[in-house]
C-alpha cells in the first residue's frame, strides 16, 4: 500500500502543474486565517470580523469546514489531470506491463484520493485549533472539542468529491472534458430536481430525492454556517425571520456519501477492467 502511494506522489510531484496546484491549495487554506485580520473602519461603521465570533469554539469547526470546501476544486484539477496524464503519457500501459493489476492501479489512485482528503482535513484541523486558541472567547476543553463532526463531514465530503473526480478522469480521459462533465453533472442534478418536482411528485418529495444525488449529498454534509451567528440571528429577529435551522451532521448524510464513494471506485475499476488499453 505504501509503495503504491509513494509511486503516485512521485508522479504528481514531478509534474510541475500538479505541484503548483497542490501548493496553491494549501496556501489558500492557510489564507483562512487572514479573515481574522479584516477590519472595517468607515466613518461610524467599525467592526473586526474576528470579533463577530466566527473563530469562537465550537462555531469555528463549522465555519472553516464550509469555507475550506470551496478550495477543493484545486485538488479536483490535480486528480483529473493525474488520470489524463496516465493516458497521454501512456504510463498506465507501462504500469500494467510491469505487473501492476488493474485493481492495484485503481487502488493506488484511491489511496491518493484518501491521502489528499486526510492531509487536507488534518491541515484544516490545525489551522482551526490555532485560530480558535488565538481568538475564541471559550477555552474549556469540552467546548473546544465539541462539534468536531464538522471536521469528519469535511473529510467525507472531500473523499466523495475526489472519488467522483477520479471516476470522471477515467471515464473521459481528458482533464478539461472531465471538469466540463463535472459542471454539466451539477447542472443535470438541478434539472432532474426541477423535472421531478414539476412533473412526477411534490416539491417536498423531490427535495428528499435530490438529497440522494451525488453532488447534492456532498453539499448537504456541511450546511452554510452564517445564520448561526448571533449577529445574524438578532437581525433576523428584528425583521421577523426565524433563522433557527438544523445545522447538525447526520449519520445518514455521511452514509449516503460513503456509498457514492464506494460506487465511484467500483465504477472506475469496472470501466478500466472492460476498457482495451
Amino acid at each position: 500500500m505504501i509503495r503504491l502511494l509513494q509511486i503516485e506522489f512521485i508522479k504528481l510531484w514531478n509534474n510541475r502543474a500538479s505541484r503548483v496546484l497542490i501548493i496553491s491549495y494549501f496556501v489558500l487554506l492557510t489564507f483562512i486565517s487572514l479573515i481574522a485580520a479584516i477590519k472595517f473602519d468607515i466613518g461610524p461603521i467599525k467592526f473586526h470580523l474576528a470579533e463577530l465570533g466566527i473563530f469562537d469554539f465550537p462555531y469555528i469547526w463549522h465555519f472553516n469546514a464550509f469555507i475550506a470546501a470551496f478550495f477543493k476544486l484545486f485538488l479536483a484539477v490535480v486528480i483529473v489531470s493525474m488520470m489524463a496524464n496516465e493516458y497521454s503519457n501512456k504510463t498506465i500501459k507501462q504500469n500494467l506491463i510491469d505487473g501492476l493489476s488493474k485493481w492495484e492501479f485503481v487502488y493506488s489512485k484511491f489511496l491518493t484520493v484518501l491521502a489528499f482528503s486526510a492531509i487536507s482535513t488534518l491541515f484544516l484541523f490545525v489551522i482551526s485549533i490555532a485560530l480558535g486558541l488565538a481568538y475564541s472567547s471559550f477555552d474549556e476543553l469540552s467546548i473546544i472539542f465539541s462539534d468536531l463532526e464538522f471536521i469528519l463531514a469535511y473529510f467525507v465530503k472531500l473523499l466523495g468529491f475526489f472519488s467522483f473526480c477520479l471516476f470522471l478522469g477515467i471515464l473521459v480521459k481528458r482533464s478539461a472534458f472531465a471538469l466540463g462533465f463535472l459542471i454539466l453533472w451539477l447542472i443535470l442534478e438541478q434539472l432532474m430536481f426541477g423535472l421531478i418536482g414539476w412533473k412526477l411528485t411534490s416539491w417536498e418529495t423531490a427535495q428528499k430525492i435530490k438529497d440522494f444525488f451525488p453532488l447534492e449529498s456532498m453539499q448537504n454534509l456541511v450546511d452554510e454556517p452564517f445564520t448561526r451567528l448571533s449577529a445574524v440571528k438578532n437581525l433576523g429577529n428584528q425583521i421577523g425571520e426565524d433563522l433557527n435551522f438544523d445545522y447538525a451532521v447526520h449519520w445518514y448524510e455521511i452514509l449516503i456519501v460513503l456509498c457514492w464513494t464506494a460506487l465511484f471506485i467500483n465504477f472506475s475499476y469496472s470501466l478500466l477492467k472492460k476498457r482495451d488499453l
